[in-house]
This record gives C-alpha cells, sequence and structure tokens, in this order.
C-alpha cells in the first residue's frame, strides 16, 4: 500500500531530508586518500546522534553501521572496515537516519583524487540519470517514466543498468511502497500522485549489469568486476511536481567534478 503524505508529514520529512544532506555532505567532504571507511563511518553517527537524529541503518536487519561504503566496484551495502581509501578509488556513500519518526535516505559517489576518465564518466552520468529522473517523477506519470528517463541518460554510454536493487517509497519506514526499478522492463505503470515520498537511486555499471552477493551477506559487486557508481535523493511529489528532500547545499554534487 502506497501511503500518501499529509502537509504536516511531509513537512517533518523535509527536517529528516535537510539533516540527512547535512551529514552526508559532511562525510563525502572527509572522503580523502588515507581516510578509513570505519572512520568515514564513526563521523556519520557521530554528526547524527549531535543533531538528534537516529541512524537509520543500524540495526536493520542486523547491519552493524551507520553508512554504506562502496568502493569500486562494490554496488551497494559495502560494510565500513579498516580499508583506507587511495587516489583513484571511487567510494559510494549511502546514508540515512530517521528523526521524530520520519526517514531520510541519499547516496553519492565520490572521487577519491585523480581518478580515471572512465569512473569520471561513470560517476557523472549516473548522477545526471538521477536528476533526469526527479525531473519526470511528477504526478500523473509513472514509475516506468521515471525508470525509462534513468535508462535515456545511461543507454548512450553502454553502461550496466543493475536490476537486483531499486528505488522505493519513503516515510514512517526506511522501506515502503511503490519500488522504483531503474530500468523500463522492471517498472510499474503505476501512477504518481501528489504526497507520495519516494527515494530514486540508479546503480550503474561501467560494464555488464549482473552482480553478485559477497559471502557477507550485505557487500553487493559487479560480477565482471568493473566499477560502479551509486546515487540516490528521496524526494517528495508537493503540488504535482517533485521536491528533493535530500538537496545539498552544493547542487548535483557538482563539488567533486570540477563543475
Amino acid at each position: 500500500m502506497v501511503h500518501i503524505k499529509s502537509k504536516r508529514e511531509i513537512d517533518c520529512m523535509r527536517k529528516s531530508g535537510r539533516l540527512v544532506a547535512k551529514v552526508l555532505q559532511e562525510i563525502a567532504l572527509l572522503a580523502k586518500p588515507g581516510v578509513t571507511l570505519l572512520e568515514l563511518d564513526k563521523v556519520a553517527e557521530q554528526k547524527t546522534l549531535e543533531l538528534g537524529a537516529t541512524p537509520a541503518f543500524k540495526g536493520y536487519l542486523g547491519y552493524r553501521h551507520s553508512l554504506c561504503t562502496s568502493v569500486n566496484e562494490q554496488v551497494v551495502h559495502g560494510i565500513p572496515n579498516d580499508r583506507k581509501l587511495v587516489d583513484g578509488d571511487i567510494v559510494g556513500l549511502d546514508f540515512g537516519l530517521v528523526f521524530d519518526g520520519f526517514y531520510g535516505d541519499s547516496a553519492v559517489t565520490v572521487p577519491i583524487g585523480n581518478v580515471s576518465a572512465l569512473a569520471l564518466k561513470l560517476a557523472k552520468a549516473t548522477r545526471d540519470s538521477l536528476y533526469a529522473a526527479i525531473e519526470v517523477a511528477r504526478e500523473g506519470n509513472s514509475v516506468k517514466d521515471v525508470a525509462l528517463a534513468i535508462e535515456s541518460v545511461i543507454s548512450p554510454f553502454g553502461f550496466g543498468i543493475v536490476r537486483e536493487f531499486v528505488g522505493h517509497g519513503i516515510g514512517t519506514k526506511l522501506h515502503e511502497e511503490p519500488q522504483i526499478p531503474n530500468y523500463a522492463a522492471g517498472a510499474s505503470n503505476f501512477k504518481l500522485r501528489s504526497g507520495m515520498t519516494i527515494a530514486i537511486e540508479p546503480m550503474i555499471n561501467a560494464g555488464r549489469c549482473e552482480v553478485k552477493v559477497l559471502a557477507d551477506k550485505w557487500t553487493a559487486v559487479t560480477r565482471d568486476g568493473s566499477l560502479s557508481a551509486h546515487f540516490e535523493h528521496s524526494l517528495a511529489i508537493t503540488n504535482g511536481a517533485p521536491e528533493v528532500l535530500t538537496e545539498w547545499d552544493s547542487p548535483r554534487f557538482a563539488m567533486f567534478y570540477g563543475e
């Protein structure tokens, strides 16, 4: 069942979304060569608690951290550890929190130092596909329209669109209906309505679309070992149009791409 939020509920989600953006932006700025994934996780939890919020991921289905850190060929749900980021890495930072009972969820892929032209192209294309999808997330359009917007950006590059993981509704639960796939063949014709709150999150591989989950039962990686990028925003459909709830001070994460 899709829950249509009231004005009060959307205002609550604006608050949680702003906090997510604040914390994620701070974490992303700390992601540099020599920094460990656990250090980023520690900062994420500390900042969240300082803001009076609760980490959304910690304890979710047994997950033990506040942040997901997915490096290079890792697609999503990478577990923070003592690995140090090095020049040339790309790292997906996926973060969520709950504030006054409402969730926010967002992700960004950050280039570490001097990355390859392919890595930069992949990250930019994934980011651009997110914003193309947000643009069509309007009342009367369908979930399939959102997926088609992602495909229209990604297809010319020949990159693989991950199918096993999808976007989702969000609200008083981290994951609500409807599911928001990133490829049209897997998406429904369910119509979007004002009052809906959703998280759109394209996950794009430089190579083929297939992924596998490692023995830790969390970390998803590309089957062919190619790089992967992940971007996500939570948004509300208000007055028929999309309102990004987790937007950064620097829109479109441009600070990381020299724009």
